[in-house]
C-alpha cells in the first residue's frame, strides 16, 4: 500500500505513557512513587519531571514522523490520535496538511479553534467524565495531571478501570495499567487549539465514537464534532464502536476494520479529487 499510518497514542489523556516524551529522553517517574513505605502526600506534592514538555514539542515530533513516513512510502499519511492525542493530530494537520490523507480521532479531543482541552473538559457535555476524579495533587503545583495507576486501593482501581478499560478483562487491565506513566504534562491541556479552515479544514477528518466511553463521554464527543464542523466547515465522517476508551484492547479487530475502511475511502476520495483536477 502506498500510504502510511502514524499513531499518536503517546499523547493519550489516559496514556500517561511509559515511553519517552521527548526525543531520546526518559520520562522519569516521581521518585516518591518508588519509596517504601509509600507516602501519598509526598507523591501528590512532588514536582513532575515532565512539567516542561510542551504541546509544540509534541507537534514537532509527530510532524517529523509524518514527514518521514510520507517520504518512505511515497504517499500521504493517515494520522490517528487517541484521547488527548487529538490535540497533536489537529496541530499537525494545521502544520502539514499536504502530507495527510486523513486524520482520525479515536475518542479523541477534537478541540475547536481558540479553545483548550481543559476548557472543553469543563463543558457540560463532559460532566460525567471520570478522568478528573483520578487526579492526584494540585496540577498547577506539580506541573502535570497525575494519576496513581499502581494504586492498591480497590475503589481507586475500580474507578481507573471504569474510566479507561471498562470492557477489557481484568488481566488486560492489570497489564495496561502497569505500563502507564503517572504524569500528563499540563501544557497539552492548556495550549489553545489553532486550527483554520484553509489548512486543518483541507484534511478529511474522521471521528471514531466510543459509546461506552467514560473518560470522554459520548455527549462530549458529539459536542466537539458538531462544534468543529460549524466553525471549520465541511463534515466530520463518524464511525461508531460499542466500546470503552480503549478499543485497541477490547475490540482490536473491529477497530482495525474501521481504520481499513477509512483507508479505502480516503484513497477513493483522493482519486476522485485528482480526476477532477485533470
Amino acid at each position: 500500500m502506498g500510504q502510511s499510518y502514524a499513531n499518536t497514542e503517546s499523547q493519550r489523556l489516559r496514556g500517561f505513557d511509559a515511553r519517552p516524551a521527548r526525543g531520546g529522553g526518559e520520562c522519569d517517574q516521581p521518585s516518591s512513587l518508588g519509596r517504601r513505605p509509600f507516602d501519598p502526600a509526598a507523591f501528590a506534592a512532588e514536582r513532575s519531571a515532565n512539567a516542561g514538555v510542551t504541546q509544540e514539542e509534541r507537534t514537532q515530533a509527530v510532524g517529523a514522523l509524518v514527514e518521514e513516513a510520507a517520504s518512505l512510502s511515497d504517499g500521504k499519511v493517515i494520522l490517528v490520535g487517541h484521547s488527548a492525542g487529538g490535540m497533536t493530530i489537529s496541530a499537525v494537520a494545521e502544520q502539514v496538511p499536504d502530507l495527510l490523507l486523513a486524520v482520525v480521532y479515536l475518542a479523541g479531543f477534537m478541540v475547536p479553534n481558540g479553545m483548550t482541552l481543559l476548557a472543553v473538559l469543563k463543558h457540560q457535555s463532559m460532566s460525567s467524565a471520570l478522568g478528573p476524579r483520578l487526579f492526584v495533587g494540585d496540577p498547577a503545583a506539580i506541573g502535570a495531571t497525575r494519576i496513581h495507576a499502581g494504586s492498591t486501593d480497590e475503589a481507586y482501581r475500580s474507578l481507573l478501570r471504569a474510566a479507561f478499560y471498562g470492557d477489557v478483562s481484568e488481566s488486560e487491565f492489570a497489564h495496561a495499567a502497569s505500563q502507564l506513566h503517572c504524569d500528563e504534562p499540563n501544557a497539552g491541556a492548556l495550549a489553545p487549539s489553532e486550527i483554520t479552515p484553509g489548512r486543518f479544514g483541507a484534511v478529511p477528518r474522521h471521528y471514531i465514537r466510543c459509546t461506552q466511553e467514560r473518560a470522554i463521554p459520548l455527549a462530549g464527543q458529539d459536542h466537539m464534532i458538531a462544534t468543529v464542523d460549524r466553525a471549520i466547515g465541511g463534515k466530520t465522517t463518524t464511525h461508531t464502536l460499542e466500546s470503552s476508551h480503549s478499543p485497541f484492547l477490547s475490540q482490536p479487530a473491529a477497530l482495525s476494520q474501521i481504520l481499513m475502511d477509512i483507508y479505502v475511502q480516503s484513497l477513493t476520495e483522493r482519486g476522485s479529487a485528482v480526476g477532477l483536477d485533470t
